[in-house]
């Protein structure tokens, strides 16, 4: 998923979907490999990251003189970050390939992973890899840097999703070499950044000196847990209903798994 042409292949493969209703249930194997595959529900969190990237994008298109509005995706382990962070890129991606012209070859996002224990380089390396950016050792940070602003602009990248931002620890020298480079990369690179991680906002990440320069051009979105009710919706049986859609059961009665939802 960090290359480019595994994160086309990814954007441009039909999401899995159940069966229709009153087919034969297919056998074992086959529900199982449903399963396992990157079924997604439209979650708070999507629609809250879908709407704001939207917005930020069309604002970032008339703003050219310092970093554009970011986003950050926040919340526990296992709540749906990276889910989020992949639906909106292949929204944003399949929107970008409806409108192109024939022969027209830019590369509307960007998916990188911040590498364990990143320093500049080793996360300025991510950047290059993604395009395919030749990188040697000999090449310092400065360099590999100019050939990433130089190609990301020229490919017209508008996104950036920049996941496991909680590796980053900028108490460390060789850390906060890595958050000033990205501040640096943010001023460079005309696209919209948005990051996610485990609880970034009680990590360094996001805090003191360095980390209030990223977020302080920053939005929140938390993917917490879902309330029972907001106002007059009940976010958390919305959620049960629509797994309950997207799964693959047998011997299963329609709508009995929102009615244990408390």
């Amino acid at each position: 998923m960090t290359t480019f042409d595994a994160f086309a292949r990814f954007a441009h493969t039909a999401p899995p979907t159940p069966p229709p209703p009153g087919q034969t249930p297919r056998p074992a194997e086959e529900r199982l490999a449903y399963h396992s595959q990157f079924v997604t529900v439209r979650t708070p969190a999507i629609e809250a990251l879908a709407r704001q990237v939207r917005t930020l994008m069309i604002l970032g298109r008339h703003q050219h003189v310092t970093a554009r509005p970011s986003l950050i995706v926040t919340g526990p382990a296992t709540t749906g970050k990276t889910t989020a962070l992949l639906q909106v890129g292949r929204t944003c991606h399949l929107a970008h390939t409806r409108r192109a012209a024939p022969g027209d070859d830019r590369v509307p996002v960007a998916y990188v992973l911040v590498p364990p224990g990143a320093t500049a380089k080793t996360l300025a390396g991510e950047f290059a890899r993604y395009l395919g950016i030749p990188v040697t050792s000999r090449m310092t940070t400065a360099q590999i840097t100019t050939a990433v602003c130089h190609t990301y602009t020229a490919a017209g990248i508008k996104l950036v999703l920049i996941n496991e931002i909680h590796r980053l620890n900028p108490r460390t020298s060789s850390g906060a070499e890595a958050a000033d480079w990205l501040k640096d990369l943010t001023e460079r690179v005309p696209a919209t950044f948005v990051y996610a991680g485990i609880d970034v906002t009680d990590s360094a990440v996001f805090t003191g000196v360095r980390g209030a320069q990223l977020a302080g051009r920053a939005s929140l979105i938390d993917c917490g847990a879902l309330p029972a009710r907001a106002g007059e919706r009940e976010p958390f049986r919305e959620l049960i209903a629509a797994l309950e859609q997207a799964l693959d059961l047998t011997a299963h009665r329609p709508g009995s798994l929102p009615r244990l939802a408390p």
